[in-house]
């Protein structure tokens, strides 16, 4: 199995590992830390998908760092949610290079990569501590939006046939949010797996509702769709075309979404909590008619939710009972948001004369890292099918000579694409070789 980092130097980077503020965000130390997660990251789906022993799991429980994760969730949805637009409205921001700027908007899309592999394990959810409610209602925003389609795929962005680096940004911005949001879906079925706080509970049931927001999920399902009389789903990061005898067939998203109803509406506790008004049981009698013959074969413990479904269509349950809870409330969001208010623009105009004006020695000095962080062995290793071209985004089997991180289905597609491509290749292939000489230098 190929390893991103060792067990020692992995327990060193989850040591290392703090929250920052908004203002921060970008900075060099930042950047340290985002690749710390990333190599964390690779190694924990490395583990779980080899099925080895998951010690960046175990390092991330037992040193209590699950929170610093999620804060550090939450600290970048708000950048993206308050300070993005504001650098990009900017009239004095053009710049040449948006590699800065685009890998903080990934790190969002890193973390809650990571969050999904290692919140399937209990303890990691019960290591996450009051942190779970701030992931609820992370979970919570992020389905909503998807549930409402206001995320987009790649394929359902159109554009200019010129756009400016910024343009780029924004259009890869909302490919990230797509891809975000469907990960969130996993890890709240996670929570709803493995909690039982009576306030992580009463924040899924009363505060959010989330049955009703599953309900719409799995009444639109935004990761399905039809074009041009086809049949397409969204696996593996991608529209796949499926074949007619798979049309019925369950995907990973309708699992996780149906599992988590199966936990909210069938577990004691959440029953007991949960208010089955009119409203409430007219949207949950609803998945009646998704709950075929056909989809139960894959996933036979939904029979239980068809029966309570039954029972519940022809009974009136009783509200909930009043109770009086000291509830715990979730606080990163509130004080990320109230520490920051009213000084949005001003933190926008200090990252951008301090933060995302690099020069061509800091960018050079990045794109090493870079290099380091993500081997080419490795990061193959972790796709889950054939990579694709970098320009029309077929399968490609042939490669960037020179930088070795660039894909082509064709030579055509690599001569069309070269004039985006040829910054960030002079800069990796130059990272590389110094990389080279200092190995050869040092041995």
């Amino acid at each position: 199995m190929e390893t991103v980092i060792l067990p020692v130097e992995a327990e060193a980077f989850v040591q290392s590992l703090e929250t920052f503020s908004l203002k921060e965000v970008g900075s060099a130390r930042w950047f340290r830390q985002h690749e710390c997660i990333e190599k964390l990251n690779m190694q924990a789906i490395l583990n779980a998908s080899a099925m080895h022993d998951e010690f960046v799991k175990e390092l991330l429980v037992s040193y209590g760092k699950i929170p610093v994760l999620v804060h550090e969730l939450i600290l970048i949805e708000v950048w993206k949610q308050k300070l993005f637009p504001i650098l990009c409205q900017l009239q004095d921001f053009n710049p040449n290079n948006t590699f800065q700027l685009y890998m903080v908007i990934h790190h969002e899309a890193t973390i809650i990569n990571l969050l999904e592999t290692i919140m399937f394990h209990k303890d990691s959810c019960d290591a996450a501590d009051d942190s779970v409610l701030d992931l609820v209602d992370y979970c919570h925003r992020k389905l909503t939006l998807l549930a409402s389609k206001a995320t987009h795929s790649q394929d359902n962005l159109t554009g200019k046939s010129a756009v400016s680096s910024i343009e780029e940004l924004q259009i890869q911005s909302a490919v990230l949010e797509f891809e975000i949001s469907l990960k969130a879906v996993s890890v709240l079925r996670y929570i709803t797996d493995h909690t039982d706080s009576i306030s992580v509970i009463n924040r899924i049931l009363c505060t959010h509702n989330l049955p009703c927001v599953l309900v719409q999920l799995i009444h639109c399902c935004p990761w399905s769709r039809c074009r041009e009389g086809d049949v397409e789903k969204y696996i593996n990061s991608k529209w796949q075309k499926i074949p007619v005898e798979d049309h019925l067939k369950m995907t990973k998203l309708d699992g996780q979404v149906w599992i988590s109803l199966y936990n909210l509406l069938l577990k004691e506790d959440c029953q007991r909590k949960y208010d089955f008004n009119s409203f409430n049981k007219n949207q949950l009698l609803k998945l009646r008619g998704f709950l075929t013959e056909v989809l139960i074969d894959q996933l036979p413990n939904l029979v239980e939710l068809q029966r309570f479904l039954a029972h519940l269509a022809v009974t009136d349950p009783a509200p909930p009972k009043k109770e009086l809870i000291l509830e715990q409330i979730p606080e990163m969001w509130n004080h990320i948001m109230s520490e920051n208010s009213g000084k949005w623009k001003a933190i926008a105009k200090y990252q951008v004369k301090e933060t995302f004006n690099p020069s061509e020695k800091d960018l050079r000095l990045q794109a090493q890292r870079l290099a380091q962080t993500y081997n080419l062995d490795v990061m193959e290793s972790l796709l889950p099918e054939k990579p694709k071209c970098g320009s029309c985004g077929k399968e490609a089997t042939k490669r960037c000579s020179r930088c070795q991180g660039e894909w082509y289905c064709r030579r055509e597609c690599q001569v069309k694409h070269w004039p985006k491509h040829k910054k960030v290749c002079q800069l990796m292939s130059e990272a590389t070789e110094k990389i080279q000489r200092d190995l050869n230098i040092n041995s």
